[in-house]
């Protein structure tokens, strides 16, 4: 007798014996039993999950002599004959070599007429995703409306190539790859009927080489049978069925885990030299590391598609490795994917991401540093001295810190050259940004800086003996951040330290000194200035006149509350929103007043 192929041999006659579809099984079960037959099937998925074996099973169930039932009875000659592919009312076309459109109109004028002898005439294509557009065309208006005696069933690993228009009028079944353990229970049934030896870890090798296809799978079963006269062993299984040697991946990983670059370097030339697929051996790698990271995780050796010495090999690779360096390496070689994938060079493609990967061990872990455990070299410890805080800003009685424009707004000063003797240069001369918030209060500065001659102006003797500095000293300091400042002040007709504040005294007439100081940067400067000179408590106040008439004086500029009448003015609220400024007061002089 002929010797038939297992996987034709133990074609499933029922539904009972289809692997891993159990909801479509169900789905197509209660149809038959309830007489909700649609006019259109479509079955998609990979190939060999069993779309045209479940097209013959419910061909034969809706017209099986004791049905329709939900399982046929595979004894009447109605059932015989669908086995065996002879029955007139079964049709079987083939799309890839019947995708005419001639082909297609004479197969649906031929469908117009009823069954032969059974109650439907069932129509199966195969990959229908084959036919053209014009053949699509042609067979949309009869699935669309098909006689009652008709029924079509579709098969397609790429349903997304289906037009919509068929889609819409088909009941869609969409077959699943079938897990391993599925397929090496189905495989150990095979074998025990068939009397192959086989132990359960070749079976799980086979049933992943078959990647979810059961007629892959139980061809691989046949072939293995017949190269070890019915035994099958595991060394063979890993061989044949595409898997590499794991000592090789064992030593592989090893060498990525300790950093051994050159030891890769060596395995990627062996890869390259035996001819090996490097895209399918980075692959097989993957699955190798896989197996690894379960393991880590607490997973048992005998879940691995491994022979048993390979799989005790394996389990001490992890269990002298953390989880977490094995989960960045997978990471690190997934990234790699599709590069090795789509790469022309395949072999440099997996080179280099195993060497990449063989860098992983020589960093140091984010945990590690965060713990205080990382040995840090010499740079590490000068960059993980912290730097000083930045000095808060002063407070001032003139100009509210909060309300002080912002870095970008402020006027950068000129650069002054500093004289002789003179203080450190505060942050407003740094030249990333002039003019930015004033530093903490310093300490005062050496008398030296102060002890030049002094001014013949009032009040001088008593300052100095006080501890203020001098108008010299004051204008030095401004001039180092603002020149045309230290013009102005430099005009007034007298500067007065006085408990804590400078009364400066404008002379009668002159407004240019009082609109110097109303601009926003010129206070800035002063209030620099003069913290830096006598302390960020220092205020300053312009009066108008000598000394010794205080009841002339000008009120220093003050910020408007919220709630003034003026702030509230939407005229003045337009304005501020356009510049960007806030309202200030002034209060009018007497002398002003007068005039």
């Amino acid at each position: 007798m002929t010797y038939q192929v297992l996987a034709r041999k133990w074609r499933p006659q029922d539904f009972s014996s289809l692997v891993g579809q159990g909801p479509i099984v169900t789905a197509l079960r209660n149809a038959i039993t309830e007489g909700r037959i649609a006019q259109a099937y479509l079955f998609s998925g990979i190939r060999g999950v069993g779309k045209t074996t479940t097209a013959r099973l419910l061909a034969k169930a809706v017209n099986c002599e004791n049905g329709p039932a939900a399982d046929p009875c595979n004894d009447c000659q109605a059932c015989r004959d669908i086995t065996a592919g002879s029955d007139l009312d079964v049709i079987e076309v083939d799309a890839a070599t019947y995708s005419k459109v001639e082909q297609v109109r004479e197969l649906t004028e031929s469908l117009r007429y009823g069954p032969a002898r059974h109650r439907y005439k069932v129509v199966v294509i195969d990959e229908i995703h084959r036919l053209s557009r014009q053949a699509f065309d042609a067979l949309l208006k009869i699935v669309e409306e098909p006689p009652p005696h008709l029924i079509f069933i579709f098969a397609t690993t790429e349903a997304e190539a289906v037009p919509a228009t068929v889609l819409s009028r088909c009941q869609e079944f969409r077959f699943r790859r079938v897990a391993s353990t599925e397929l090496s229970a189905h495989l150990r049934k095979l074998a025990d009927a068939e009397e192959i030896e086989a132990s359960d870890a070749a079976l799980r090798l086979i049933a992943r080489a078959g990647e979810g296809s059961v007629r892959d799978s139980v061809a691989l079963l046949d072939q293995l049978a017949t190269f070890g006269s019915g035994t099958i062993r595991d060394e063979d299984a890993a061989r044949l069925a595409g898997n590499l040697d794991a000592a090789l991946f064992s030593d592989l990983l090893q060498a990525i885990l300790a950093g051994e670059s050159a030891a890769v370097s060596a395995t990627a030339r062996r890869v390259e030299v035996e001819g090996w697929d490097p895209r399918h051996v980075f692959a097989q790698f993957l699955s190798y590391g896989r197996d690894a990271l379960h393991l880590a995780m607490g997973g048992s050796v005998e879940q691995l598609d491994l022979p048993g010495e390979d799989a005790a090999a394996l389990a001490q690779i992890a269990a002298s490795t953390r989880y977490e360096n094995l989960l960045r390496l997978l990471q690190l070689l997934l990234s790699s994917e599709e590069i090795v994938r789509r790469s022309e060079a395949g072999a440099l493609a997996v080179e280099i991401a195993w060497l990449r990967a063989a860098e992983l061990p020589k960093l140091t872990q984010i945990e590690e540093l965060l713990q205080g455990r990382a040995q840090q070299g010499p740079a590490a410890t000068a960059a993980a001295v912290p730097r000083s805080a930045p000095p808060p800003r002063p407070k001032s009685s003139m100009v509210d810190a909060d309300k002080r424009p912002p870095r970008s707004a402020r006027p950068r000063p000129a650069p002054v050259k500093e004289p002789a003797g003179a203080p450190l240069a505060s942050p407003l001369e740094s030249p990333e940004g002039r003019a930015t918030q004033p530093p903490e209060s310093p300490s005062p500065p050496p008398a030296t800086a102060y002890s030049e001659a002094a001014t013949s102006d009032p009040g001088t003797a008593a300052a100095r003996a006080a501890g203020a500095p001098t108008k010299a000293a004051l204008l030095e300091e401004v001039s180092r951040y603002k020149q045309p400042l230290a013009a102005h002040l430099d005009t007034a007709q007298n500067l007065v330290f006085e408990e804590g504040r400078l009364l400066i005294y404008s002379a009668p007439g002159d407004s240019w000194l009082a609109k110097a100081l109303e601009r926003k940067s010129n206070r800035a400067v002063l209030e620099q200035a003069l913290a830096h000179l006598c302390g960020a408590s220092t205020t300053w106040q312009l009066l108008e006149g000598k000394a010794e008439e205080p009841d002339t004086q000008v009120a220093p500029d003050t910020t408007l509350q919220a709630g003034d009448p003026a702030v509230q003015n939407p005229t003045v609220q337009a304005v501020l929103d356009i510049f960007g400024g806030e309202a200030q007061a002034v209060t009018p002089t007497e002398s002003n007043q007068e005039k």
